[in-house]
């Protein structure tokens, strides 16, 4: 595989969470603004146990899988990010045209952060399960809920910001291998 290849990838992955993201917002509007981080964190907790609870289970009773859950992941974390970005802004709503700029900003730096990780990582996300970058998305999440419990204090640990980006990447890592199977 190539860095190439995986850039491809991730930019696909990236616009179909993008446009979901967009026509959501036509839908409904920024109304997401009103959510504190804790509860976006609590969302985005609720989409990773239900992934990891429907591959323990191989059962789906509400009939949609897991791929609506790792997108529904990228775009909370990207909210989050956002949430971050306009802390003090306290806009409930957004015009579109600009919650698209914030968007890319956003996800300009989760993919930088991506090629500079998988450059010293070697691509080593592709020989992982797709069960194993759950339970990290998990951890990652465990860990955010802790740094927001400690109201952002950390003493040697990265801030939220990063963990959102992480999961991010685990999140699209998980999508191109879906996609691939």
């Amino acid at each position: 595989m190539t860095v190439a290849k995986t850039e491809t990838e991730y930019r696909d992955i990236v616009q179909r969470c993008k446009s979901l993201f967009l026509k959501k917002n036509q839908d409904y509007g920024t109304a997401w603004r009103i959510l504190r981080l804790p509860s976006i964190t609590d969302q985005l907790f609720i989409k990773a146990q239900r992934i990891r609870t429907l591959q323990e289970t191989g059962v789906s009773k509400v009939g949609e899988g897991v791929e609506p859950e790792f997108v529904g992941i990228v775009n909370y974390c990207v909210m989050a990010l956002i949430q971050l970005q306009l802390r003090g802004d306290t806009r409930t709503d957004i015009p579109t045209d600009e919650l698209e700029a914030l968007y890319d900003q956003q996800m300009g730096q989760v993919m930088d952060l991506l090629f500079a990780k998988n450059h010293d990582y070697g691509e080593a996300w592709r020989s992982m399960r797709i069960s194993s970058m759950t339970d990290i998305i998990l951890m990652k999440l465990l860990r955010t809920k802790q740094i927001e419990d400690n109201q952002g204090n950390t003493l040697v640990s990265e801030g939220v910001d990063a963990n959102y980006m992480d999961m991010i990447n685990y999140a699209v890592f998980c999508l191109i291998k879906m996609q691939a199977e």
